[in-house]
This record gives structure tokens, C-alpha cells and sequence, in this order.
């Protein structure tokens, strides 16, 4: 498993998948970078590089879990690429994941090449998804058999009666199949959550959006926002609204995807990021 040291000693591991342009892709949560697997085969054209961040999978959970914290994650970013011998890197960046993405970008843009955000959150430029928003986007699933205690679940949510178990119900509305593959994927996801290293990671201070939207409008290279058609967590208006905030950007909504879209439809998801990334925009220091 390799392993790099970050600025306070602490190792941390990554995964490489495939050959040629490397990608360096981060996970949501966060939590192990191990769902992401090969991002539905996007490794037979890139290098796939997932890093797991401090605290999380293979690697080392600090001393100081305030440096869990999404702004000083930056620094583990750019500890890898400068581990992997690379002057400036393409980044692709899952759910949470987008937070530290877009702050690489903005503090370090000369670091950073193409930026593919894949059904981004989107605390760290202060954008708000309604709850309303939310229900609309779930309504679509409403043929769906599990549609009726999941909605009224996504209902309590919405209304500031989260429990654990409701939190649970709302699962199939971020897949765009609850098949085994995705309970799979749902399961594995909140067995390796750490509830310290979430809490760290959107801790007070960990945010300033004008500053980050301010830094993105001045951002020069292209960026790709992937939201999932049926995505309440992402929904593609929201996800829209992201964009406008790039010079340079695109939006691709993956019809009848949900926050997995690698999951759901590996070509399309495939297609769509390689067909974006393009030519690698990496160079070797």
C-alpha cells in the first residue's frame, strides 16, 4: 500500500488503479476511500489515484483530529501531488469531497488542472438546497415499492426530526437502483464513518464561502459538475448554481443516476469524465 508523510508526520495511504494521466480523486464523507473503487472503470483510460485522508481507511488518524478539519486538508492534497513528483494535477472529487476540492483550487490554482466534481456538496460556497428542493427531486422516485416510508421519512428529515433510523429510511432515494450493489455501497459507507472525523471535518472555521466563490470566479482552467438526475443530495438545480460560479464549467446531468452515478451507469459516468478530462493537463516537476 503506498504512503507518503504529510507536513506533521502523519502517513497517510492512497490506492492506484490503472495506467496513464494520473487523476487524484477524493472521497466524500469522509469516510474510506475504498467505495469509490475504480469510479466504474475510469481507470482503463486514467491513473486513479484515491487518497484516503487522515483518519480515514489505510490511513493514520492524527493525534490532533483538529487537523481533520476540510481547510487543513489542503495541505495533505498538496503533500501528494508534490509525493507523486507532479507541478500541477487533476482533480476529480465525490460528495463532500468537492468541499476540499474547490478549496485546493481556490488557494492553489496553479496546482490544480481540470476539476471534476461529481454531485458535489456544496457547504463550501455557501449555496442552500431547500428542503422543498429536496422533496421535489425524491418525488420522482415515487413509483418506486420502498417510495412511501422512505418519503415520509425524508419528511421528518426535512422538518428537523432527524433520527438515526429515518437517516437510514432515506438511503434508496440516493441511488438511482436499490439493488444489492447499492445496499452494499450504503452499508459499507456508514460502517467506516467515524463520527470524530466527520464532526472534524465541518467544524467551526472550516468555511469561508465569499472568499472560496470569490477565488473560483478567477479560477482559469475547465471544470466538469456532475449531478444525478434523481440526487436529492445534490440536486441539478443546485448543482447548476455551482457552476455559474466557475468561468469555465460545464453541467452534465446523468439521467436516472443518484448520488453513486459510477454505481448506476458506469458507461455514461465513464464517458462523461473522460470526455472531460480529455488530454492530461498534468506535468512533472
Amino acid at each position: 500500500m503506498p504512503s507518503f508523510s504529510a507536513y506533521d508526520g502523519t502517513r497517510l495511504a492512497y490506492h492506484v488503479a490503472g495506467d496513464g494521466p494520473p487523476v487524484v480523486c477524493l472521497p466524500g464523507g469522509p469516510t474510506d476511500s475504498a467505495y469509490l473503487a475504480d469510479l466504474g472503470g475510469l481507470s482503463a483510460h486514467r491513473r486513479v489515484i484515491r487518497l484516503d485522508l487522515r483518519g480515514t481507511g489505510r490511513s493514520a488518524t492524527p493525534r490532533d483530529t483538529a487537523s481533520c478539519r476540510c481547510d487543513r486538508l489542503v495541505d495533505d492534497v498538496q503533500a501528494l501531488r508534490e509525493h507523486l513528483g507532479l507541478d500541477r494535477v487533476d482533480l476529480l472529487a465525490h460528495c463532500a469531497g468537492a468541499n476540499l476540492a474547490v478549496l485546493c483550487a481556490s488557494r492553489h490554482p496553479d496546482s490544480v488542472g481540470r476539476l471534476a466534481l461529481i454531485t458535489p456538496s456544496v457547504r463550501a460556497v455557501g449555496l442552500t438546497i431547500t428542503g422543498d428542493l429536496r422533496l421535489r427531486t425524491a418525488r420522482l422516485r415515487r413509483q418506486e415499492p420502498w417510495f412511501p416510508e422512505a418519503f415520509a421519512a425524508l419528511e421528518a428529515i426535512v422538518a428537523g426530526e432527524a433520527t438515526p433510523d429515518r437517516r437510514q429510511a432515506v438511503a434508496p432515494f440516493f441511488h438511482g437502483r436499490w439493488d444489492a450493489a447499492a445496499q452494499a455501497c450504503q452499508a459499507a459507507q456508514d460502517e467506516r464513518t467515524d463520527p470524530e472525523i466527520l464532526a472534524a471535518f465541518g467544524a467551526e472555521g472550516a468555511f469561508t464561502p465569499a472568499a472560496t466563490r470569490a477565488a473560483l470566479a478567477r479560477f482559469p482552467r475547465p471544470v466538469l459538475l456532475l449531478a444525478g438526475e434523481v440526487d436529492p443530495g445534490a440536486p441539478p438545480g443546485t448543482v447548476a448554481e455551482f457552476a455559474d460560479l466557475f468561468p469555465d464549467a460545464g453541467l452534465v446531468v446523468q439521467s436516472g443516476a443518484g448520488h453513486y452515478p459510477w454505481l448506476d451507469d458506469a458507461d455514461r459516468f465513464v464517458a462523461a469524465v473522460e470526455a472531460f478530462l480529455g488530454p492530461a493537463t498534468v506535468s512533472s516537476s
